[in-house]
């Protein structure tokens, strides 16, 4: 099948809303409900790693004891202090995430996010990944392209691989989204799904990598990754967004339009507005104009009138 490369509609007319709309309507996020996702920091294992690293050294001492060998002490004494680092650098890790969530979650509007911002550069240090992911965040709302270039200041060799997926799931993410199909795939091809344990993680990453491969030509991986995770489950319901949207390119690719729609449906319950991303060119002509159905009842799209040419 033809690659396609899907950019989000960037037609600002809608259609005239009626008094009680203008008094119901809420203004739709500029960019989050396109791909039912955040971008925010990987979730760290700290108990989990110190349980892993714990165990082996223990270990490792027993036999130092028993060998009663002063290079084998010491080389374990070396793997011990590294393995500590590591446990106390993704506890720094975790505990920087929490504070900047925090901050981040306590910005709602464009001027609080933009204060949210400058307090995150006064409290971080310049390059700190933590932050670089939260500051990413505020910025998706006004400007995902700025969101991404603040994201491609993370060093993905001097990060840890989990960390190092993440920033390429979200860059990928940012892409998509802006309809830039082969720089995601290039980002996501490299991700290592092993090294991810957390469930939510793991799935976050899978709808991005997923949705990168339906639309580059690799639709039935993309569906069989995803089929790793049960929609039902409750602890996933705010990533079914971006799972669903993954669903609806990868069933359209390969010419499933029953599942692509029923996907697509399942979206518009949760948000209308998060269907406007199949509405553009490059998707499935039935896709688009199914797409464009919802929109239209939903109030997202003007209805196109037909003039009568015999009334002149």
């Amino acid at each position: 099948m033809a690659k396609e490369s899907v950019r989000p509609p960037t037609s600002s007319k809608k259609a005239s809303p009626s008094a009680s709309d203008k008094r119901t309507s809420k203004p739709a996020p500029a960019a989050e409900p396109a791909l039912g996702a955040k971008v925010q920091a990987p979730p760290l294992p700290v108990k989990t790693l110190a349980t892993r690293v714990g165990i082996p050294a223990v270990i490792l001492w027993i036999v130092a004891a028993l060998a009663h060998n002063k290079w084998v002490t010491i080389t374990v004494a070396v793997l011990t202090v590294a393995a500590a680092g590591l446990v106390w650098w993704a506890w720094s890790f975790t505990s920087k995430t929490k504070r900047v969530a925090s901050i981040v979650g306590e910005a709602k509007t464009k001027e609080e996010r933009q204060e949210a911002i400058e307090k995150i550069d006064k409290e971080f240090k310049k390059g700190d990944a933590a932050a670089t992911f939260a500051k990413a965040q505020l910025l998706m709302h006004e400007n995902p392209r700025q969101a991404l270039e603040v994201l491609e200041t993370i060093d993905l060799a001097k990060v840890v691989p989990a960390v190092a997926d993440e920033a390429r799931a979200q860059r990928a993410m940012i892409h998509l989204l802006l309809g830039e199909t082969q720089p995601a795939r290039k980002l996501v091809d490299p991700i290592d799904m092993k090294r991810h344990d957390d469930t939510k993680a793991k799935a976050t990453i899978a709808a991005v990598i997923a949705e990168a491969w339906a639309r580059t030509g690799q639709a039935q991986k993309a569906i069989e990754l995803l089929g790793m995770f049960d929609l039902s489950d409750a602890s996933l319901a705010d990533l079914k967004p971006g799972i669903l949207r993954a669903q609806v390119f990868a069933f359209g690719a390969v010419d499933d339009l029953k599942q692509a729609r029923s996907c697509m449906h399942q979206l518009a319950k949760i948000d209308p507005r998060i269907v406007a991303g199949f509405a553009a060119k490059g998707v499935h002509p039935l896709l688009v104009k199914e797409a464009r159905k919802i929109l239209e009842r939903a109030g997202a799209l003007p209805k196109i009138q037909v003039r009568n040419p015999m009334r002149g």
